[in-house]
């Protein structure tokens, strides 16, 4: 703890790095899932190739894809858009399927009632099927958040600063305080962005408080009905 107070300032000059590395990577992931995960969804005979294809990509040893990309696409391996395109592939990887299924859990009768209504697809799209499918999508963008933040850590192994330098520094000069308040450091920003985004889809999707209520108050009628006829 004392070493903690001592480097405050350090330890939030690395968290704010940190933070920027992570965000945008879940931002821009986010954007490119949302037409990969409708062209899986709306065309069958590409979904199982394209979950399959984009499933494959977070399987690829974090270091190893920060060596290859910059060997591939040619820029330096020791920067910062190194590190925010890994993890912009490993949050696609990730949220493809989520938008997918998300998609796949709209009813078919509201899209059909939306639809006799006079939308037209692109309209449907963003006012009808996009909002029914936030929960599943939100579900998969919170899996996303923590697993980019846990993953920035290894920014540090190419020379991108962050909160994974006081791993490695923390370990070279055996302060385990170091290492510990940067795994605390970690876990307290990913529990924080992880808030954020549920307080968030609870701002945006209001009616899904309405269905959870719902779904509560019928749980506790079957209890009590139970417990009645005991």
């Amino acid at each position: 703890m004392n070493w903690a107070v001592d480097n405050l300032g350090l330890i939030l000059d690395l968290t704010v790095a940190h933070l920027r590395q992570s965000v945008v990577p879940i931002v821009l992931g986010f954007v490119l899932s949302l037409p990969l995960g409708w062209v899986a969804w709306r065309y069958r005979l590409v979904r199982g190739p394209i979950i399959a294809l984009t499933g494959l990509l977070y399987t690829i040893p974090s270091l190893a894809l920060l060596i290859l990309l910059p060997a591939v696409l040619g820029y330096s391996a020791i920067s910062e858009p190194n590190l925010v395109i890994a993890l912009t592939i490993y949050a696609v990887a990730i949220l493809v399927r989520a938008v997918a299924d998300g998609l796949d859990s709209v009813d078919d009768d509201v899209r059909q009632a939306a639809t006799a209504t006079g939308f037209a697809p692109f309209r449907r799209f963003w006012a009808v099927e996009f909002p029914l499918a936030g929960p599943v999508i939100l579900a998969g963008l919170r899996v996303t958040a923590v697993s980019t933040i846990s993953l920035a850590t290894v920014g540090i192994l190419i020379g991108v600063r962050n909160l994974g330098y006081l791993f490695t520094d923390g370990l070279q000069r055996r302060i385990i305080e170091e290492v510990f308040a940067g795994v605390v450091a970690v876990v307290v920003i990913a529990l924080i962005v992880d808030l954020l985004l549920l307080l968030a889809g609870r701002a945006l999707m209001p009616w899904t408080r309405a269905v959870t209520k719902t779904a509560t108050k019928a749980a506790a009628g079957r209890t009590a009905a139970i417990g009645s006829a005991a």
